[in-house]
């Protein structure tokens, strides 16, 4: 039975990421199993920055934005020399395996270590929806209601001023904060990897709804790294009858109070995490699906097909 587990959070941060801190400690403890919070990602893992956790080094945290565990980038860690060196440290530590919260990215890490003797076991955190294997990721829905209660402002605005609002929202070559976003909203369009981008098609159908439709204002949400809003907001005041405002949400997409969704998930995953641990699985990811908490191989989570949005868009269409 394993006797010390270590849990730390890797890449960007994503709200819910202190309830599965949380979750992996007071469960682990709960069943006899030490605990070390590892700050900085795999960084930590590497410099040896190490943390015994107790009952109360979680109290309090759940309600938080961000990491207690801090997290940080460390793309050496694809050498084989830096994994060993990683090692080395945790064995000192007495570390026998390791909960890993973070992206695709990070789960890769944790499968190289699982590979090496150090069973992992990766949980989905990340703002944008975008690892497999799972339905929603941790903070996901948190992201959401951030950029939801911002778009609704600028909506306000908008209508006052037959205004354009072109919305840039994160996601990492994933629609889905996007596409969420523009179906709660009410947005006229949305633009996402899903959907593809054509600059003319765009214009044409902000002439069509200002001329034809006579609408007063219109919302378009759009996935980041897709065009460049404020170069788009420009051709719309000057081929539309819109007047073209772009707005950049970026990072404020990610902090925030986690939503009561994101606790739960985020708490029901750490508690799959530790079980799988006790029972010496290592190299999975947990995920959730059909509301329904499970877990598979990385390998092959990272091997499944995009999840499809086909029947949102289809809803999307339709509402508009």
């Amino acid at each position: 039975m394993v006797r010390k587990i270590g849990v730390l959070t890797s890449g960007g941060d994503a709200p819910g990421m202190n309830s599965a801190i949380r979750a992996v400690t007071r469960i682990a403890l709960n069943n006899g199993v030490e605990v070390v919070g590892v700050h900085n990602g795999y960084k930590g893992l590497l410099e040896g920055t190490f943390e015994a956790m107790d009952r109360h080094s979680v109290s309090d945290i759940q309600d938080r934005g961000g990491t207690k565990l801090g997290s940080a980038r460390l793309p050496e860690f694809r050498e084989e020399a830096i994994q060993n060196e990683c090692i080395k440290n945790m064995k000192r530590e007495g570390i026998e395996a390791l909960v890993v919260i973070g992206g695709d990215g990070s789960y890769r890490g944790a499968l190289a270590l699982t590979q090496k003797g150090i069973n992992c076991i990766g949980l989905p955190g990340t703002i944008d929806n975008d690892i497999p294997g799972t339905d929603f990721t941790i903070g996901f829905d948190t992201a959401l209601r951030t950029c939801v209660e911002n778009v609704d402002k600028l909506r306000d605005t908008s209508s006052s001023h037959h205004r354009c609002s072109l919305v840039e929202v994160m996601g990492n070559r994933c629609g889905d904060l996007a596409l969420y976003t523009a179906i709660a909203c009410g947005a006229e369009m949305v633009i996402s990897p899903e959907t593809g981008y054509n600059e003319l098609e765009t214009l044409e159908r902000l002439r069509y709804l200002s001329d034809a439709v006579r609408k007063n204002h219109a919302l378009v949400i759009i996935s980041e790294k897709i065009c460049d809003v404020n170069a788009l907001a420009k051709k719309v005041s000057l081929n539309t009858n819109f007047s073209g405002r772009a707005t950049v949400l970026g990072h404020i997409q990610r902090g925030g109070t986690p939503t009561a969704t994101d606790r739960m998930l985020a708490s029901r995953m750490g508690e799959k995490a530790v079980d799988l641990l006790m029972e010496g699985i290592g190299g999975h990811c947990v995920g959730i699906i059909d509301n329904e908490i499970t877990s598979m191989p990385i390998d092959e989570a990272l091997g499944r097909p995009k999840k499809s949005r086909k029947h949102l868009y289809r809803l999307f269409d339709r509402l508009v």
